[in-house]
This record gives C-alpha cells, sequence and structure tokens, in this order.
C-alpha cells in the first residue's frame, strides 16, 4: 500500500471527504507538469502523463487508456491502485463510477483550480441527480504532502527573429481584433503555450515544452502578465511594458479576475480555463465563452515560419542520419541498450544549429518493449538490444526555428516475416494519408479512417490517434486540430499552414510494436468549382527503413511514394552530412 494513500485516507477522514478525485492536472491545464502539481504521480505511483485517479476510504482506481495499460499493470503493482481500463483519453467512465458508487449526502473532493471547466460542468451533470457534495474549492494534498515540489523558478527569455518571423505587437492587434468582433474588452489566458506564442517568450518551466508558468489577463489597450518574481530580467520587462505589457506576481492572477470591474466583458475558453479560475470571475460580468484566438492563430504557420521548419526539419534529418550510421557500426559488434539509443540520438541533435532540448522523452524499444506505445527504458528496467526483431524510436527535438517528433522502426538483425508485414501495413497507412488531398475546414476527424484503412482490410486497429498538431518552438503536442476518433468540432477545421503528425501503429504486447510517423504541413492544393483543396508536404526527412518492407504489398503508386519520399530525404540531407552519416543516407535511400 502506497504511504501516500494511507495518508490522504486519514486527512480525508479529518476533513469529512468521502472520495477525492485526483486529474493529471495544473492550473494550466498543461500535458506535462511540473512536479508541483504531479500529486497523482505520488499517490498511485503511476508516471503516465494521463490518467484520473480516484480516492475512497476501501478503493482507489486509476482510470487510464489503452496506451498505458501494461505500463499501469506494472507501476501499479502492490500500490493498492486498482488499474480501471478506457479506451480513450476522452472517456468519461470515471464520472459513471461516482454517479453509481457515491450515496446521497457524501462529500467529493477535487481542486478546481486544475479542473478544466469544461470537466468541472461534466461532473456536476454526472452527480447532478445523487444528491452527492462537490468541494472544489479545497487541494486535497495540500497540507499533507510535506515534500511537494516548490514552483520551478527557471528564466523567461525572449524568442527573437530571424526564428520569431512575427513581432509581439502584431500579434495581440491580431488577438485584439478577435477580441473586438466578439465585443469582449478582457480576454484571459492561462495555456503555457498560447501566452509564450502571443507574447514571443520562451521558457523551461515544463518538461521538453518551452514555455513558463503564467497568466495573462488582456485588454483592449494593455495586459498584464502574472508570472513569478525574478523570472524576466529588467531590459525583457522593459521590452515588454513598451509594448504595453506590464508585470505582475504570479499568486496573484485569481485576484486580479475577482477584481473586474462590472462593465467588463471577458471572452473566455472554458476548455482551456478552470473551474477556480473561472468561478473567481464576478457575478456581473458578463463572460463570452469561445476558443483562445491565439489557439487558432499559433495553429497555422505562416509562411515564413514554414520556411523555417523546413530547415530545421533539414538539421534534424542530418542528427537522425548521423544517429543511424553509428547505430549501425555497432549494433551487433557492442552493448547497445535502449537508454544508449536516447543518449547518442539526443547527442546528434545537440551538435545541430538551433537545437534547445528534446521535445518530449525519448521512446526507445525493442521487440516488446516497442509494443507499449509510451514505454521509456529507464535505468532500472531497458533492454540490450540484440539477436533478431524491430526497435522502435519516437523522438523529437526543441529547435528554435521548430519542434521535431519522428518515429522510425529499423530492423535488428533479421526481422520475421510477420514483422515485417506488419511495418508494410503501417507504412500502408501513412503513405494513403500523406497522399490525400481534402477540402479546406475538412474536420480533421475525418481523415483518420484513412491511415487506419489499409490495417482495418486485416481486421487490425490501434488505440491511440493518428496525428496531432505540433507547436512552432512550442508544445510537440498542439491544438486545435486532432486526426484521431475524437468528437469533431468546428475549430477542429483543417486550415493551410498546420503542422501535425501521421502516426499509425501495430502493437502485439509481449513481442513488438511498429509506429511510422512523419510531420505534413496542409498547403494549397488547388481551387475547383468545389471547394478549395488542401493537401500535405510531408516535412520529415529521414529515410524510412526498406528491410522491413514486404514489398509484394506496396502497389505502384506506393512505391513511387516511397521512391519520391527518399528522392527528396536524400537532396535536402546530402548538404548537412558527411563521412559515415552521408554513406549511412546514400545507402538508405536507394529505390525500391
Amino acid at each position: 500500500m502506497s504511504p501516500a494513500l494511507t495518508r490522504l485516507r486519514q486527512h480525508m477522514a479529518a476533513l469529512g471527504l468521502d472520495a477525492c478525485l485526483i486529474p493529471s492536472s495544473d492550473p494550466h491545464l498543461s500535458e506535462y507538469l511540473p512536479g508541483h502539481w504531479q500529486a497523482r504521480q505520488w499517490l498511485s505511483g503511476f508516471t503516465g502523463s494521463m490518467g484520473t485517479l480516484i480516492v475512497t476510504q476501501d478503493f482507489a482506481g486509476l482510470w487510464a487508456d489503452s496506451r498505458y495499460w501494461t505500463q499501469a499493470e506494472q507501476e501499479l503493482a502492490g500500490s493498492g491502485v486498482t488499474l480501471v481500463k478506457v479506451e480513450t483519453a476522452a472517456s468519461t467512465q470515471h464520472l459513471d463510477w461516482l454517479a453509481s458508487q457515491l450515496k446521497a449526502g457524501q462529500v467529493l473532493a477535487v481542486d478546481g483550480d486544475v479542473l478544466s471547466q469544461g470537466a468541472a460542468r461534466a461532473l456536476k451533470q454526472a452527480l447532478s441527480h445523487s444528491g452527492v457534495v462537490l468541494n472544489t474549492a479545497l487541494d486535497p494534498v495540500a497540507a499533507i504532502w510535506s515534500e511537494r515540489a516548490a514552483l520551478p523558478s527557471a528564466p523567461v527569455y525572449e524568442h527573437l527573429p530571424p526564428a520569431a518571423c512575427e513581432s509581439r505587437a502584431d500579434k495581440i492587434t491580431r488577438v485584439r481584433s478577435a477580441m473586438a468582433a466578439q465585443d469582449a474588452n478582457y480576454h484571459w489566458l492561462s495555456t503555457l503555450d498560447d501566452i509564450a506564442w502571443l507574447l514571443n517568450l520562451r521558457g523551461s518551466d515544463v518538461s521538453y515544452n518551452p514555455v513558463f508558468l503564467a497568466h495573462l489577463l488582456l485588454r483592449h489597450d494593455s495586459a498584464t502578465l502574472f508570472v513569478g518574481a525574478g523570472k524576466l530580467d529588467a531590459a525583457l520587462a522593459a521590452r515588454l511594458g513598451a509594448d504595453g505589457i506590464t508585470l505582475a506576481p504570479y499568486a496573484h492572477a485569481k485576484a486580479a479576475l475577482a477584481a473586474l470591474a462590472p462593465d467588463a466583458t471577458l471572452l473566455l475558453d472554458p476548455a482551456r480555463v478552470t473551474q477556480g479560475f473561472a468561478q473567481s470571475v464576478p457575478d456581473r460580468v458578463r463572460i463570452i465563452e469561445s476558443i483562445n484566438p491565439s489557439t487558432l492563430f499559433k495553429s497555422c504557420k505562416s509562411k515564413a515560419e514554414a520556411s523555417q521548419i523546413r530547415a530545421t526539419m533539414e538539421q534534424d534529418g542530418a542528427a537522425l542520419c548521423e544517429f543511424f550510421a553509428w547505430f549501425e557500426s555497432v549494433i551487433g559488434r557492442e552493448s547497445v541498450t535502449e537508454l544508449d539509443i536516447d543518449t547518442q540520438i539526443t547527442a546528434a541533435r545537440a551538435r545541430r544549429a538551433g537545437f534547445v532540448s528534446e521535445s518530449f522523452a525519448t521512446i526507445a524499444g525493442f521487440n516488446a518493449n516497442g509494443a507499449l506505445p509510451h514505454y521509456r527504458a529507464t535505468a532500472q528496467a531497458h533492454a540490450t538490444i540484440q539477436g533478431d526483431g524491430l526497435l522502435l524510436i519516437d523522438s523529437g527535438g526543441q529547435y528554435l526555428g521548430g519542434t521535431t517528433d519522428i518515429t522510425r522502426v529499423v530492423a535488428v538483425g533479421t526481422p520475421s516475416e510477420a514483422q515485417k508485414r506488419d511495418f508494410t501495413l503501417v507504412l500502408k497507412g501513412v503513405i494513403n494519408l500523406s497522399r490525400t488531398r481534402f477540402p479546406k475546414g475538412t474536420l480533421s476527424p475525418m481523415l483518420d479512417a484513412l491511415a487506419r484503412a489499409p490495417l482495418w482490410r486485416e481486421n487490425i486497429d490501434f488505440g491511440h490517434g493518428t496525428g496531432h498538431g505540433v507547436g512552432y518552438f512550442l508544445n510537440v503536442h498542439e491544438g486545435p486540430q486532432s486526426i484521431s476518433r475524437a468528437l469533431p468540432t468546428p475549430h477542429m477545421a483543417m486550415q493551410e499552414g498546420m503542422v501535425t503528425s501521421i502516426e499509425p501503429g501495430i502493437y502485439r504486447p509481449g513481442r513488438w510494436g511498429v509506429r511510422i510517423e512523419n510531420l505534413v504541413l496542409n498547403i494549397e492544393a488547388g481551387v475547383s468549382e468545389f471547394n478549395d483543396f488542401l493537401a500535405f508536404e510531408t516535412l520529415t526527412l529521414c529515410p524510412i527503413d526498406t528491410r522491413c518492407i514486404v514489398l509484394a504489398l506496396l502497389d505502384t503508386a506506393e512505391r513511387d511514394w516511397l521512391n519520391t519520399y527518399h528522392a527528396e530525404v536524400r537532396s535536402r540531407l546530402l548538404p548537412h552530412v558527411e563521412g559515415a552519416a552521408r554513406d549511412w543516407l546514400l545507402a538508405s535511400t536507394q529505390p525500391v
């Protein structure tokens, strides 16, 4: 039994709480959480990035989707927490459980400061007929988490030209125009990538994402940035001041919302603000609920940003050539572990111009470990890469001129025919979606089936989405578009300039996994009497291992796509590599 769980239950009893809900979240609704808000991990021991923990006096359950089932089963062993399997991250099964298990008059506590307003509404609706009392005014773990991490204090810095392609003043003008169009004279932002994008600022408060803890209150003629003391130097603060932005303590953010004048009209995104902050807005203030304008603006990269991203992809691709040349030279000759993959691939990127950091924790899984979509090797548990099979490597980098995310699977020794067949089916899914054209404004979830179709024909499927948006030197997972089974909303419409991943997969638990991932850019594909059309430009530049392909399963058009892609990879990367990396690139991009 987890000692932390015992402490929580004792505290619950003292407060008269019957149940606690601990989401994987913070006041900014971030995907990757600073240690200060990793309460779910502290209580359960589960280290995955998503999952919902519910604790009562006689039960503790973690609701997690299929990406994490194997990992959760391993990490929850002996913790006293039961894994409750759900199919997708959007599942609301934990709400149904609460409504059915809690009795009238019992009290459920959840920290409203880390619960999105949308999630809070769904929770209230689920409990509306049960008589359960919902308390969102306290942090259930604050008083018992003595070893809780402090808030991060890393400095904030400016994203500068030429990588920053639009001025802070111009971005703010665009957002203010969107505010005015909705008759709003105030706009509240808590999502960190929105704030970083809008102000051309970056930081390192959140692992892998170059953002910093802050809230922003934007008015029609000024703005206040609520940020930790000392995180911005005097010179940067002065430059922000010249653009009408003043600084205030991070802890004063909620009070500023509570102090809004009666004539205020506040633009608020219910999906991107927490219940605690939304509830602090006075009743007399008129609230307009709409998506943050910056979320839409930053998803559509400008032509200048697209040019920077293409250059960044050349640097990233060259780093990968160096890495794979090293790998091929040592595999079978020296001992190589999954940990070595992370070390070597990061070192290769670090030698490249503009590199800042990894964009997420590298996934390097050999054979059975590759079947875990979110696997991460540790010093305590990792595999040596030896024998025959498949090595899955999912990695990425943060560069001043863009964010990369790529998955490649490579042959180790001699892969089996079954492994090669799976690889080829996944490749067919990548090609099928990469080649498609679609009307501008198509809702992105509608494209998901195109990548799955070659797998569905073989009665195969995968549990994660096919594609996520990617930021511009920002979060590696970005909205609003999502090529997935998500319920489509109007904001998911595909527009020119969006960067999205294409990453179908096949996972055979205990045996192997295959995923191939490229990033693509939405580009104009012509105008007809029916609509303006878009197509995908493949941005990622790295060979696909042809040793893993069953060529008989590819038709002529698919072979042509692969050969054209490899010709592009070769021509774009050759100027950036030499020696063994150049030799590996030439050998790996031969036509099939």
